[in-house]
């Protein structure tokens, strides 16, 4: 039972990860940058989220470093007040993850687990992402690891500068 639940936590969670996505790639809303971080808002429905770009990215197979291409490389939190939303940790690699792989994220030493399906990586509950937001209010920079479907291991490095400004301010929006 338990894992039929998580099963429908993660459909619908990633719907909510699409709409983000689908949001973020057509947004021109930006409302405030802060440091690193920068906050969209869209209404119809309402949605806010902070988003940053990786500051450095290595792209290893077989211990060496390779070319790889990507899509957009976003770590992103994410409200709907609407479908009860509020604060959801997303990560896309800009590649589609290997199946049945997890995406570690370590933030200034404290270190988490994302799920994947397809291009985007999420913690598992509510409960973890706020544990997330937590350590990202507190940290000064975040790595995220992941493995392509092609077996090309990424490492992502996010600068945590303005984040916290940009997710209170995001929230705030958000009337979270």
């Amino acid at each position: 039972m338990r894992f039929l639940s998580n099963i429908l936590l993660a459909v619908f969670a990633a719907s909510f990860v699409a709409q983000a996505v689908t949001a973020q790639e057509k947004s021109n809303n930006l409302v405030s940058s802060k440091t690193d971080w920068s906050v969209f808002v869209e209404d119809n429905p309402t949605e806010c989220w902070s988003v940053t770009t990786p500051k450095e990215t290595v792209n290893t197979r077989d211990g060496r470093v390779v070319a790889a291409t990507r899509g957009d490389i976003l770590l992103m939190v994410f409200y709907q007040p609407s479908s009860n939303v509020k604060a959801q940790v997303t990560f896309t690699g800009g590649y589609p993850f290997r199946k049945d792989s997890t995406v570690n994220v370590n933030i200034s030493g404290k270190e988490f687990k994302f799920f994947t399906e397809g291009e985007w990586a999420w913690p598992a509950s509510p409960a973890e992402d706020a544990k997330i937001v937590t350590a990202m209010k507190r940290g000064a920079n975040a790595i995220v690891t992941g493995i392509s479907s092609r077996g090309t291991t990424t490492e992502d490095k996010f600068s945590l500068l303005g984040f916290t400004a940009a997710v209170e301010d995001a929230e705030k929006r958000c009337g979270s």
